[in-house]
């Protein structure tokens, strides 16, 4: 299965992938500068939008334990992770990235760096979302979303080791899928508001293991690959 991208890059990439468990995993990073290079000096921009990871749930399950916490607080807390992530990814490519990152809608007009940082916007959606509307705004026409699934699942793999997992599947086979609305915390390829964003603007989102380098290389090259495209 190929994808073919155009010099516009927009990936959303997955924070628990950059920052797990066990804590912000610098090799990770380092592979994934080297990774780039070769992209960047074929003049390919990338727009990176970075998700909160486990930074994001250590925040919210704290404010949680001490007085509950509201959808709004949970998204707010989920928002700001993702914009320290975000200047954690702007520093590793300093040399490269342009020094403003996109934390609202239109805080860049044109991409003039190489590469260019994004993190979350506004309660309500993940950065899934802001990948697909900036996707749209730089007319990339789809947006990678590189987490640990490696594909849509007709239920969650983890549960349901026997799920089904789709190379191509519609976005109104993919809303039906998943929950109607956004909750903060919800495990979805793509955000409930970020696919019907997507089905509307006839955008693409194409599913892939974020860790696995080599095949997202493939992908980028226009070259098999594996994963799920959704349309």
């Amino acid at each position: 299965m190929k994808y073919e991208l155009g010099k516009t890059v927009v990936v959303a990439l997955g924070g628990s992938i950059v920052h797990p468990k066990e804590g912000i995993d610098a090799a990770y990073l380092r592979r994934f500068k080297k990774f780039l290079k070769p992209f960047l000096a074929r003049g390919t921009k990338f727009v990176l939008v970075i998700g909160g990871g486990d930074l994001a749930r250590r925040f919210q399950d704290a404010a949680h334990r001490v007085s509950g916490l509201a959808d709004e607080d949970k998204d707010w807390l989920g928002i700001h992770a993702t914009r320290l992530n975000g200047h954690l990814l702007r520093a590793v490519f300093r040399d490269v990235a342009d020094p403003v990152m996109i934390d609202e809608r239109g805080r860049i007009g044109a991409l003039k760096h190489p590469v260019t940082i994004a993190a979350g916007w506004r309660p309500g959606w993940s950065t899934d979302y802001v990948a697909l509307q900036l996707a749209a705004d730089f007319k990339a026409g789809a947006a990678i979303i590189a987490g640990k699934p490696s594909h849509v699942y007709e239920s969650d793999p983890a549960k349901h080791p026997a799920a089904e997992k789709f190379n191509r599947i519609s976005w109104p086979e993919y809303r039906r899928l998943i929950p109607k609305s956004w909750k903060p915390g919800l495990h979805a390829p793509v955000d409930p508001v970020g696919a019907a964003f997507a089905s509307r603007e006839d955008l693409a989102a194409v599913i892939i293991d974020g860790r696995d380098l080599r095949n997202f290389g493939a992908l980028l090259k226009g070259r098999d690959f594996r994963g799920t495209i959704i349309r």
